[in-house]
């Protein structure tokens, strides 16, 4: 139990007539207890993996930082739901409320096909039955209709749906029904969840793209069958009057081979003149066209008018298409060879980079005026038609192909341009096309360098502005929402791939959340325009009485609300308060009454970011302000994902400031692998639930270490009796890993120390508003590593005794307890980093095999090889090193004899009782948890530790 015990608890069975208003007022909450993160963490695994099938990615793909809705639904219903003292019961009715229960897993195995009416459920792995089945949200409402009664026994409610049971614990806690508010809203997934649910909700963002797609859950995914029929009608008239237009201009239509076609994609490059040539060079990053079609362009040379004609080769040889790879521009440089000549030219040098006399980085491209929308014919860089996909124009699925740009083809280029460059002006003073300037940041400075893209229209061509501002000026408040991402994948960042499906798709803008500028790009046409923007949304049924959306900054948004669970930034991973003006810009005018009311600026000033002082102040005032808005027994659950150990100092000390306390603190695994996101780039989410800190309570420093010592004990000797208690219910998995147990140091540091106003007669929450240098460690960290330290303590493998782990160095600790883990099934990098920190290794790869995402592996005694044995690596001169050395040559079948003969040299002191004792012991070990992953291995062990036992000194 944590300190939230020393609280009221609840009796189990609970009154059979309902709870009566505030019953459940001072009563912990089950989060505050325990929460199932194993289990959580496969199941947001599992949704975050199911892609475009996830409930709000439709709507905004790139906001990537969108927590799994099943995180989001775990947090509401553990803040609401009581714990009792049976906590094994509690995990019992949770898991029935969120799908994870066996029963209720072999009803969606059954949806998925994977297993038959009426058969058992197999006896096989949590993660592998999620594997199989069908998400809970697939299957709606119908698959919770068998679990009510054994909620309502437990809990005392009367409920028969997720809207009932919440009212019904709303009104036991806060005397109505609950109201949770999201004050960093994003893209709306916490909003969305707890709305679905039935709880009433209060959202705000200081950005308008963030609300505009937190209105679009609401009311789009969210909206009732009047809604979305009249939603589908608009979609279907903007698009047959878009059509018509572009039918009537004549710019996407063409016959050859005597068959009508439609134009599906236009790929354009930049072309520049090569200083030392003089010919005009298209740059191109490669020159394959379409590997569904063996595609490729050819550069055919114009001597006469030193430029290259393009033409566009199909089915071509798998030689040809493979030497087609290179293009003009190789790494950073232009080039091209005229007459066996080859001219290689920087493309900084082709800028005329060079520093001004201040020092600031600047070049000769000339930087385009607000009614530009195309390059002038001085420009540096000129932009290029260089291929065609045509679609045959019939019903059902005609051919389509790739071809040489023709004159006719220019000509349509032109009508395009001038039908535009007409309109421009109207349309920008009519908010139907971007005039906004893009302003200096670490993002939008590239654009000026880059290109010399001074407004946000010059990120589009004339054929996608032609397309947005068509679209724009005929949409209501939603399509308006939904054109952000027809946007998306339809700029002059959107990069052409040519190896993804039949032949090849133009790709969303924001891959990598950056404002990337391209050689060469992808455009789309009217009809893959609206292949996206009339694409079918996800259903869900909003539940809420009442919902507001707010477009302002988190320290200024007003109440009342009871719960309040945020995902704030933290760090600069993403700056969405630069990129997301890329949306901003096309409803800075808006007309819309739904967004009227909202500053259409991104307000770069007042948005949180950082990690300084100034990120700590902003904190303190956001979460300081949803405190006041909220009654003495609210609940706050703050997530954060970061991997810098200093985030556990600053929301010590945030939390302090806002006269807050820590209750609880979980880890959920809810990371994908991705060729975006690498290495230690990899993160889990960190769950920090708070409340009001009613007393104020006095401490100092020597009794804080006790009473941490005590507190962390407590706390894993919690965690390991549960997972003792319920190896029958989960099939003997742990319901919780090492890593939830190493996580118990964070957790019961933050909760004992913020429990404390004044420690050594300082007052904390003045204490933690206190500017700070870079680098330097406050008596909080110390108090917090200290805390991890003792959590380490207790995390001895079962088989080690704590006299020779003692004697063990951090990188032999680290090994052994992660083999230990591996042998349990553990795979996931961020496992082998928090274990890392935990014992202080610093190069913990140098003893990994594989450290991808979720197939994380260390060396075996093999793969060590003969490294790793001499001075400068970690593991040298360690009886652990010359442990696996000596496996490896048993495994080479070295005789026995001169095994122990290398292991006395490689082991300092071997003949000392005390160190062979150690040998053996570490053998045993590695014997038994080898087993089942490396027989062989293990096998090796359990020879030698027989070997050093029975060998004559």
């Amino acid at each position: 139990m944590t300190t939230a015990s020393k609280n009221k608890q609840v009796n189990s069975p609970a009154n059979q007539n309902g709870l009566p208003p505030f019953s459940l007022k001072d009563a912990p909450s089950l989060i505050e207890q325990v929460l199932p993160v194993q289990k959580l963490s496969i199941e947001s695994y599992k949704e975050k993996m199911s892609s475009h099938a996830q409930v709000l990615v439709s709507l905004g793909g790139y906001w990537k930082g969108r927590k799994p809705l099943v995180l989001n639904k775990a947090c509401i219903l553990g803040c609401l739901l009581p714990a009792s003292q049976d906590a094994i019961k509690d995990l019992e009715i949770f898991e029935l409320l969120m799908g994870m229960d066996d029963v209720t897993m072999a009803s969606r195995l059954v949806a998925s096909k994977k297993l038959g009416l009426g058969e058992s459920l197999p006896k096989q792995s949590y993660r592998q039955h999620v594997a199989d089945a069908k998400r809970p949200e697939e299957i709606g409402d119908q698959l919770f209709d068998p679990i009510w009664p054994r909620v309502n026994a437990h809990i005392g409610t009367t409920a028969s749906s997720f809207p009932e049971l919440v009212e019904q614990l709303g009104v036991a806690r806060f005397g109505h029904r609950p109201v949770v508010a999201d004050t960093f809203c994003g893209s709306g997934q916490i909003p969305f969840e707890a709305a679905r649910l039935g709880c009433d909700v209060v959202a705000s963002d200081l950005n308008p793209a963030a609300c505009m797609l937190t209105w679009g859950a609401m009311h789009i995914v969210g909206g009732n069958s009047k809604a979305r029929r009249e939603l589908l009608a608009e979609q279907h008239r903007i698009a047959e009057e878009v059509r018509e237009i572009i039918d009537e201009l004549g710019v996407e239509s063409a016959e050859f081979d005597g068959k009508a076609w439609r134009g599906k994609t236009y790929l354009y490059c930049l072309e520049a003149r090569c200083p030392a040539s003089g010919w005009l060079v298209p740059l191109l990053t490669t020159r394959q066209v379409s590997k569904g079609r063996m595609a490729i362009a050819d550069l055919v040379p114009d001597a006469k008018s030193k430029r290259y004609d393009i033409v566009i080769r199909e089915d071509v040889s798998a030689r040809e298409f493979t030497n087609a790879k290179q293009g003009t521009v190789i790494g950073e440089a232009l080039v091209h060879s005229v007459d066996a000549v080859e001219y290689r030219t920087a493309i900084k040098t082709l800028r005329g980079d060079f520093r001004t006399e201040d020092g600031n980085a600047s070049n000769r491209l000339r930087q385009w005026e607000v009614h530009d929308f195309k390059p002038r014919s001085d420009d540096l860089y000129q932009e290029r038609l260089f291929a065609v996909q045509w679609q045959e124009d019939r019903q059902g699925r005609g051919d389509y192909t790739f071809r040489t740009v023709t004159q006719d083809d220019l000509l349509r280029e032109q009508v395009v341009q001038d039908y535009v460059g007409k309109h421009l002006v109207e349309w920008q003073s009519k908010g139907w096309l971007p005039e906004m300037r893009i302003e200096p940041g670490d993002e939008t400075t590239r654009l000026y360098r880059e290109r010399g893209w001074t407004h946000w229209h010059h990120l589009f061509n004339p054929r996608q502005l032609l397309l947005g501002g068509l679209t724009l000026q005929r949409a209501g408040a939603a399509v308006a929402t939904i054109l952000n991402q027809a946007l998306n994948y339809n700029s002059k960042l959107s990069m052409w791939n040519r190896h993804n499906g039949g032949g090849g798709v133009v790709q969303n803008t924001f891959s990598n959340q950056a404002l990337n500028t391209l050689f060469d790009h992808g455009c789309r046409s009217s009809s893959t325009w609206f292949a996206i923007l009339n694409k079918p949304h996800k259903s869900a049924k909003i539940r809420a009485n009442s919902v507001r959306i707010k477009c302002e900054s988190a320290d200024s948004v007003v109440g009342p609300f009871d719960l309040c669970i945020t995902d704030p930034p933290y760090g600069d991973a993403v700056k969405y308060e630069e990129i997301l003006e890329f949306f901003i810009a096309w409803h800075r005018k808006t007309r819309h009454p739904e967004f009227a009311s909202w500053v259409w600026d991104s307000r770069r000033a007042l948005a949180i970011h950082g990690e300084d002082d100034g990120f700590r102040n902003g904190m303190v005032a956001s979460y300081r302000n949803a405190a006041a808005q909220m009654p003495d027994n609210g609940l706050q659950v703050i997530m954060f994902t970061h991997q810098s150990t200093g985030i556990w100092s600053d929301m010590a000390n945030i939390v302090w400031a806002c006269g807050l306390q820590v209750t609880a603190v979980w880890y959920v695994a809810t990371e994908t692998d991705s060729a975006l996101r690498q290495g230690d780039n990899v993160k889990g989410t960190n769950l920090l639930v708070v409340r009001k800190r009613r007393e104020e309570q006095k401490t100092n420093r020597d009794d804080l270490a006790w009473e941490l010592e005590e507190e962390v004990k407590r706390q894993v000797e919690t965690l390991t009796g549960l997972n003792q208690q319920a190896r029958g219910l989960y099939r003997n998995e742990n319901l919780f890993e090492d890593a939830d147990l190493q996580m118990a140091g964070y957790a019961a540091a933050l909760r004992v120390l913020t429990q404390y106003e004044i420690i050594d007669g300082k007052r904390m929450s003045e204490e933690a508003c206190r500017p700070r240098s870079k680098g330097e460690k406050t008596a909080v960290d110390s108090l917090i590593d200290f805390a991890v330290e003792v959590a380490n303590r207790c995390l001895i493998p079962q088989g080690i005794s704590e006299s020779h782990w003692r004697e063990l160095s951090p990188i032999e600790r680290f090994y052994l307890k992660m083999i230990g883990m591996e042998a349990g099934g553990v795979s996931k990098l961020d496992n082998y980093q928090n274990f890392a920190k935990a014992f202080k290794v610093s190069d913990f790869r140098s003893v990994m095999q594989s450290a991808k995402a979720n197939s994380s592996r260390l060396k075996s005694s093999e793969e060590f090889k003969r490294n790793d044995m001499s001075e400068g690596s970690p593991l040298h001169n360690t009886p652990l090193r010359a442990i696996l050395y000596a496996m490896m040559e048993l495994g080479k079948d070295l005789d026995t004899d001169d095994v122990l003969a290398h292991l006395a040299m490689n082991v300092p002191n071997y003949y000392a009782q005390g160190t062979r004792d150690l040998i053996v012991a570490l053998c045993q070990y590695l014997g038994t948890v080898l087993e089942s992953i490396r027989p062989d291995e293990a096998s090796q062990a359990r020879v030698l530790a027989q070997s050093v036992r029975n060998q004559r000194l």
